[in-house]
């Protein structure tokens, strides 16, 4: 499936999968509307116990989708979801669809700084925000002109019985009570709009018309607003179902990995509703509640970074958690190292598992995973093989010229899952979608890679400078501006030191202005600037003073000097 004839006769037919599908015009939650008729009463998402049927959820959707007419919100409004996985997250996310608006995915851990950006950037008119994180809301309404309504949810609403009593007596109790406010409501008197408004709430959207939008540093590692279109999460859920020839109605996935993240949407969420399979929601993902969610959830599919699956190995819990049911296992985010996959499929058979993991690999511009390792054959460093009509083809980096097979360039991808555009950057767009001499759209990953003969992509490395740590994409120049900011600051720059389980964790290098010396109060403002701009995944575990930098001969700081120096340090540890 590259731009090339690929010379693997034996590949369509070796995996039970076509080379391409027809994808119905139409917007995301018709799609599962549609294919719901005939399991209306199969579980469409649980969570911590709650069971939802297709019937009840489609229900909830429209109620949601009234609300947000009841509110004001009209068609092509922003609206930022800043939510864990649970119900009320994923029923707003079709809700938004239904009634023609674009979903506004951010992060729940996001900083203040971080917020403040999104909700400006999007231009939302509202945000759906946990109870838990809504202070820091609170903290940036006065620089978010464009912001009307604050809608709190909290997770006691969505609990019952013992389970909710025991939420209230622990998490719930550190929880602040949200202040009254005009302009504030909580998700079940905004839910009771719904219920009263009666005029039309439902929009028609085609597959072409924007959808949501997700973010990622892009080619720069600027954070991005990448706009994506009903079509591009349907062909992806699509591809998914097609390319993972495993996908069964009323099946189960264990949806650990997060909603604002393209993984965890694309694949976990809206692959499995529209296939009819059920979501297993889980709000927060910890190694010691691993074991547990296994047993309780007895998922079919589960889905993840490699820092997961190492942490699937190193449970103690695991020892008698039966894996018979799972009929897919998928990793993603980041590179599964051979010797990783070796001892998961090894942990998978020894746990009575019929499959071995599989890696996916693909950037947020298109989604989440645009290409994947066939159901039944692996080669050794491999990413796999590109979706139904998804183009793979290797360029020389920054060119459009296509080298041959086995040469290294970088990684460029055409097909229906492909962005639309990036928020208001025009100029990384033409940058990152560019127009080849065959007429198609390629998107440009900044990745290099190769492919052989028979269509199999191997991924090497990022073009551009990025870190990755614990699956999440970490942009060394959008920390180093936010450390720069602070008044004690002189200059500083920021690695990525290797670590085990993390694959990555994040350094500062720092060096004060001239006369201010790294005493513990100076040191504590700069970590509690950091703590108010940063999130908490991308926070430098340390901050090394220095008088100096490295530097290369044409002055940039010379930032490979320090990692070789860190990764010296650790081998001296080592032995």
């Amino acid at each position: 499936m590259n731009a090339k004839e690929p010379k693997a006769p034996w590949l369509s037919s070796y995996r039970n999968v076509p080379e391409t599908l027809d994808y119905p015009d139409l917007s995301m939650i018709d799609l599962i509307e549609k294919n719901a008729e005939e399991h209306q009463d199969v579980t469409a998402y649980e969570f911590m116990g709650k069971k939802v049927t297709y019937r009840q959820f489609l229900s909830e959707v429209n109620q949601c989708a009234r609300a947000l007419c009841a509110l004001g919100i009209h068609e092509n409004d922003r609206v930022t979801i800043c939510m864990p996985n649970t119900p009320q997250a994923v029923t707003m996310f079709y809700a938004i669809n239904r009634m023609g608006a674009l979903a506004n995915m951010v992060h729940p851990l996001s900083a203040e700084g971080e917020i403040e950006f999104y909700l400006n950037h999007s231009h939302s008119t509202a945000i759906l925000v946990l109870d838990a994180f809504y202070s820091k809301v609170e903290q940036v309404r006065g620089r978010t002109p464009e912001l009307k309504h604050v809608i709190v949810a909290s997770i006691a609403t969505e609990l019952s019985g013992i389970t909710k009593l025991g939420f209230k007596l622990t998490k719930g109790r550190k929880i602040k009570k949200i202040p009254s406010r005009e302009d504030v409501i909580t998700y079940t008197s905004f839910m009771r709009k719904g219920e009263s408004f009666s005029g039309n709430f439902r929009t028609v959207r085609k597959g072409s018309a924007e959808a949501a939008i997700l973010y990622s540093g892009g080619t720069t590692g600027k954070t991005k607003g990448i706009i994506l279109t009903n079509l591009n999460f349907n062909a992806l859920a699509m591809q998914t179902g097609a390319a993972g020839d495993c996908i069964i109605t009323g099946h189960k996935m264990l949806a650990i990995m997060p909603m604002f993240h393209g993984f965890g949407l694309g694949v976990c969420i809206h692959t499995m509703l529209i296939h009819g399979c059920s979501c297993a929601l889980v709000p927060q993902f910890s190694v010691e509640t691993y074991a547990k969610l296994l047993k309780s959830v007895q998922p079919n599919y589960i889905a993840g970074v490699p820092t997961l699956f190492e942490a699937l190995l190193r449970n103690k819990r695991m020892k008698d958690v039966d894996l018979s049911r799972l009929e897919g296992v998928f990793s993603g985010g980041d590179s599964l190292s051979v010797e990783l996959k070796k001892k998961v499929d090894r942990f998978l058979r020894e746990h009575d598992a019929p499959v071995q993991i599989r890696e996916g690999y693909g950037t947020t511009e298109c989604v989440t995973a645009s290409c994947l390792t066939p159901k039944d054959f692996y080669k050794e460093g491999s990413i796999g093989i590109p979706f139904p009509d998804t183009y793979y083809k290797i360029v020389k980096a920054s060119t459009k010229m296509e080298i041959p097979y086995g040469d290294e360039g970088e990684i460029c991808i055409s097909g229906p899952t492909v962005m639309k555009e990036y928020l208001e950057d025009p100029e990384e767009t033409e940058s990152t979608l560019q127009r080849h001499e065959d007429g198609r759209i390629w998107l440009h990953t900044g990745d290099l890679g190769t492919m052989d003969e028979e269509g199999f992509v191997y991924y090497k490395q990022r073009l551009k400078r990025m870190l990755i740590s614990s699956g999440y994409s970490i942009y060394p120049s959008q920390l180093e501006n936010i450390i720069d900011a602070n008044k004690y600051v002189l200059m500083c720059t920021v690695i990525g030191v290797p670590d085990p389980y993390k694959v990555q964790k994040v350094k500062a290098f720092i060096v004060l202005k001239r006369g201010v010396k790294p005493t513990p109060e100076v040191q504590k403002d700069i970590e509690e600037h950091c703590a108010k701009n940063i999130a908490q995944y991308a926070m430098p575990y340390e901050f090394e003073y220095r008088d100096k930098l490295p530097q290369t001969l044409v002055g940039k700081v010379a930032y490979t000097i320090l990692e070789k120096e860190e990764l010296a340090k650790l081998n001296k540890l080592e032995s």
